[in-house]
C-alpha cells in the first residue's frame, strides 16, 4: 500500500475549515446587523455558537476589531436595560468558553487578551439563607471590574468582584487558573489561588522584580490610580 508523503515545510490548510470560517463570517454579520448593542465598532468577529441575549444587547458596548470565540457567554443581569454594563474596547480577544457575567460594570480596556475558559464576574451568588435553595436567592450587590489596556488573562482564571472596585492595572498578566478577588497595580504578574503578586516591572531599573509575600501585602488594595508607585517602594495600596 502506497504511503502518501509530503515534502518537509509544506503545509496545506484543511479545506473543510472554509465552512467554519464561513459560519463565523455569517454569524458575525448577523449579530452585528440585528442586535441592538449600545455601541458597536467595525470588524466584530463572533464564532458560532456563542450566548449573547438580544434583550440585553443594549447594555453592551463593543469596540473595533473585537474577537469573541466559540462557546463564550456574555451574561447581563442588570435591571436597567439602558445602562452600560459591559464595555469591551478595541482589539480585545475573548478565548474559547469565556464567561463574562455583569451586573454593575465590567470594562475591558483596549487590547485585552483572554485565554480559554476564563470567568469574569462582578457579583456573587447569594447563599446565606439556609432555608432557601441557592438558585432562588439571587445574586449579591457586587462591585465593578476594570481590566486595563494590554492585559493578558491566562487560561482558566477567575476574576470575581464581590464588592467595591477591582482593577487589574495595564499590561499585567494573570496566570492560568488564578483566582483574583482584589486589585493589582500596572505591570504585574499575578498567579495562584488565591492570586498574589509574583513580579512587577520597575520603570526605573527597567527590569521585572520578584515580589515577596510580605511586600505583596503592602501593594494590593481595592483602589488604583495610574500614577501609583511600584510595589518595591514604600507606597501602600489602600
Amino acid at each position: 500500500m502506497a504511503i502518501l508523503s509530503r515534502k518537509p515545510g509544506t503545509h496545506h490548510e484543511d479545506p473543510l475549515s472554509f465552512f467554519a470560517r464561513a459560519a463565523t463570517y455569517i454569524y458575525s454579520k448577523w449579530i452585528s446587523g440585528t442586535y441592538p448593542f449600545l455601541s458597536l465598532g467595525a470588524n466584530l468577529s463572533v464564532h458560532y455558537p456563542c450566548v449573547i441575549s438580544r434583550q440585553t444587547a443594549n447594555n453592551i458596548k463593543i469596540g473595533n476589531s473585537v474577537i469573541i470565540r466559540k462557546d463564550s457567554w456574555l451574561n447581563i443581569i442588570s435591571e436597567d436595560t439602558s445602562n452600560l454594563t459591559l464595555n469591551i474596547e478595541d482589539n480585545c480577544s475573548l478565548g474559547l468558553r469565556t464567561t463574562i457575567s455583569a451586573k454593575n460594570s465590567i470594562h475591558l480596556a483596549s487590547g485585552v487578551i483572554i485565554a480559554a475558559s476564563v470567568l469574569i464576574q462582578d457579583h456573587n451568588h447569594a447563599y446565606e439563607d439556609v432555608d432557601t435553595p441557592i438558585r432562588e436567592q439571587g445574586v449579591t450587590a457586587g462591585g465593578h471590574i476594570r481590566i486595563e489596556e494590554g492585559c493578558w488573562i491566562g487560561q482558566g482564571a477567575a476574576i470575581i468582584c464581590g464588592k467595591g472596585e477591582l482593577v487589574i492595572g495595564r499590561n499585567s498578566v494573570v496566570g492560568a487558573n488564578s483566582v483574583v478577588t482584589k486589585s493589582y497595580p500596572p505591570y504585574s504578574v499575578i498567579a495562584g489561588n488565591p492570586a498574589r503578586l509574583i513580579k512587577q516591572y520597575d520603570p526605573i531599573t527597567r527590569i521585572w522584580i520578584k515580589v515577596s509575600e510580605r511586600s505583596t501585602e503592602h501593594c494590593v488594595g481595592t483602589k488604583h490610580k495610574d500614577d501609583l508607585a511600584p510595589v518595591f517602594s514604600a507606597t501602600h495600596f489602600s
